[in-house]
Parts: structure tokens; sequence; C-alpha cells
């Protein structure tokens, strides 16, 4: 696993965050030292895969990034002739997948097969899912598409099929938010970002990540269609959210 320190050296005037072979090459120590929470939001999705796949159906992992959703997924699915749909529309983020996910793959097991598209997710065609994770994506969407990509996700799952949601939120409250960003910073700091690298990177996400509130998702969940939403689990300023079709 490779340092992130991208932020640490170079030119301080950064251009807008994207997803390309430098952030793809740490990405793994990124979210790891970035987002607390992240690793018990992938054993979920494993406990879940077990519980919702149902046979014959397919999986999606919108925004898969270096595959980790797909893997837990893969861990987790039991039921037979299902298959998973790993999606991201950046290239260099679909080829790691794919040496990633390889890499992982056991002598002698056959395991769940998966398709590798590099696609936009907003024009991905979602059929027949049993289960469908989008872990920290949506909200590089404009928040002007978020429904219809809610939408298509619910007309593709069948019935008691499940999504997972994960986000960065914004508390309701402006001095609740205040305090969950500087605990989330506080985190940052403990696993050795520099405050100059906490800095730099957030003006490199402004405008590129758009977190809403928890309401917000619920509310936008239930429009769509889904009949439960819940959020399970929180870590300052990062949610995971379950809806049930």
């Amino acid at each position: 696993m490779k340092r992130d320190e991208i932020y640490a050296t170079g030119d301080e005037d950064d251009p807008p965050f994207r997803f390309n072979d430098a952030v793809a090459e740490v990405f793994p120590d990124m979210l790891r030292r970035s987002i607390p929470g992240y690793a018990a939001s992938l054993e979920a999705i494993g406990s879940l895969a077990a519980r919702y796949v149902k046979a014959g159906t397919n999986c999606y992992d919108l925004g898969c990034s270096l595959g980790a959703a797909t893997l837990a997924m893969r861990q987790g699915i039991r039921a037979p002739d299902c298959r998973i749909i790993a999606i991201d529309n950046s290239e260099a983020m679909i080829k790691r997948c794919e040496k990633v996910i390889t890499n992982a793959e056991e002598p002698g097991i056959v395991p769940t097969p998966i398709d590798f598209r590099l696609d936009d997710i907003r024009d991905a065609c979602i059929t027949n899912a049993s289960m469908v994770v989008m872990n920290y994506t949506l909200q590089f969407l404009s928040l002007e598409d978020r429904s219809a990509m809610l939408a298509r996700i619910f007309d593709g799952l069948i019935s008691g099929g499940l999504f997972l949601l994960s986000e960065k939120v914004i508390d309701d409250d402006p001095h609740m938010e205040e305090l969950l960003v500087d605990l989330h910073h506080e985190h940052k700091r403990r696993n050795n970002y520099s405050k100059l690298e906490i800095s730099r990177k957030r003006a490199a996400l402004d405008n590129v990540l758009i977190p809403e509130t928890v309401a917000d998702h619920l509310e936008r969940l239930a429009a769509v269609g889904f009949a439960h939403s819940a959020v399970w689990l929180r870590y300052f300023n990062f949610v995971s959210i379950v809806a049930i079709k």
C-alpha cells in the first residue's frame, strides 16, 4: 500500500480533485486514513450481500474505484448464478480495480464473476439487481443528477432488493457541523496528515464533492419509491444508509 502524499509536496495551487493515476496509486491508504468507519462499511456490505443477494441476479458497485466494495460483496454472496458489475468512469481506477481483484482470487475457487466497465454510472443499465452499492460516490454527482440516478437504481432492483449508500454529509445545525468537521480533521491528523495536507485537499475537493444532509438523502430515497431506509452507521460526518425496495 503506497502512502498518500499527494498534498504533502508540490505546488500548493492545486487543481480540482480528480481520480487520476496519482490518486489511484495511493487510494487504499487515502481511504484508510481519511474516512472514519470505512472498514465497518465494507464489513456490512459483505454481511448484507449474504442476506439480500438472490440466485440468478445482478449486483452493482457504482463508482467502484479499486473494488473494495466489489470484493466485500463477492466475499459475502452465498447465492448461485450471480454476477457483479463494477463500474467507474476513471480509466486509472478501473484498470487497477481489475488487477486488485484478480490478485485477490484464490486458486481452485470459482468466485462470483465480475464485469468491469469503464462507464459513466449515469448511463449504466441497471437490471435484475438484488443489491446495488454506491460507496462514497453519489456525492461526486451534481445535485441535479442525483434523483434521476436513484430512480434508475430503484427501477433496476428486484422487489426486496437492497441499496447501500455511503456519503459524507453536513449537519443541519451549524454548531454541530463545525464540531464534526473539527473531529474529522483531528482524525486525519491522528493518521499523520499535516495541517497543510488537510487544507489543500479540502480546497481541491471544493465544488467537486458536494455533501448534503441525512434528511436530504432519506427524503430523496422515499421520493423515488424506497419503502424502507435508515442510517445504520455514522462516524462524525460520514454515514452509511440502507434502503430496501
